[in-house]
């Protein structure tokens, strides 16, 4: 569906115009031909277009754009997309088997060559509806963890995974690329690529199996701690910072 077709009727002539979501536009097509490497496909799951329709909303609204605590976006001149669609799934207890909840669906805001901001949707009884636009370092991180995951040299579902008891938000590269994005538990091959800012002795954008990231990360969470504790003791031992079984891409 194209966002066209979602845009508001009448738009002022300052306005930005919105453009559909294309698999051309995001980020990792824009290198030079010569420089791009040969990879596997990233699947991208289709948004609920009701969440993308309240994003383009939001974005044709002076009002929600004005008053965004995103100095990027407001600044934005030209063409404004609506980019890199990923569930967020959150992850609220590091337990084996524990289930993961859908809690939004995120989207990334280009104005030409730039990532300007991001855009959250959460569900309500009524159907999904924008949340909140923002910037942050966690944009360009999920865009270099992107192109981390196209060059891996296997199929992947793309999402995003949120863990609050560790304040670590990951890309969660799927095994399962025709499962539904609204659902799915986390497999032990799946990989999970910790975003910038990581916490304290987990590496950004090392990518782990899910089979050994979380157990090592669940220990930490129930290891006691004595109130002599140095902040050296708490860094995560060295398979978490260094993993055997996989390479990260130069």
């Amino acid at each position: 569906m194209a966002l066209a077709e979602l845009a508001p009727t009448a738009l002022a002539p300052s306005d930005p115009v919105l453009t559909a979501p294309s698999a051309s536009t995001f980020p990792w097509f824009r290198l030079p031909v010569n420089e791009r490497r040969p990879t596997m496909p990233l699947l991208f799951p289709l948004a609920p277009a009701p969440a993308l329709r309240s994003v383009v909303a939001a974005l044709g609204s002076p009002t929600a754009v004005r008053e965004a605590r995103t100095p990027s976006l407001r600044a934005a001149q030209g063409t404004t997309s609506v980019e890199l669609p990923l569930p967020v799934h959150v992850l609220d207890h590091l337990v084996p088997a524990s289930p993961t909840r859908l809690a939004g669906w995120r989207f990334v805001i280009r104005c030409g060559d730039q990532s300007v901001a991001a855009a959250d949707t959460t569900p309500t009884p009524d159907g999904w509806t924008f949340s909140h636009f923002f910037e942050g370092p966690y944009i360009a991180s999920t865009e270099r963890a992107v192109l981390q995951a196209e060059s891996l040299g296997t199929s992947y579902q793309a999402r995003l995974l949120s863990v609050p008891e560790l304040y670590m938000l990951t890309l969660w590269l799927h095994g399962d690329h025709t499962a539904d994005p609204a659902e799915g538990s986390l497999d032990p091959t799946d990989l999970l690529i910790p975003l910038a800012p990581a916490p304290p002795g987990v590496a950004a954008h090392r990518p782990h199996q899910v089979g050994e990231l979380l157990p090592a990360l669940g220990h930490r969470l129930t290891r006691p701690t004595s109130l002599t504790t140095t902040t050296a003791s708490l860094v995560t031992p060295a398979s978490l910072t260094a993993p055997t079984s996989l390479t990260t891409p130069a």
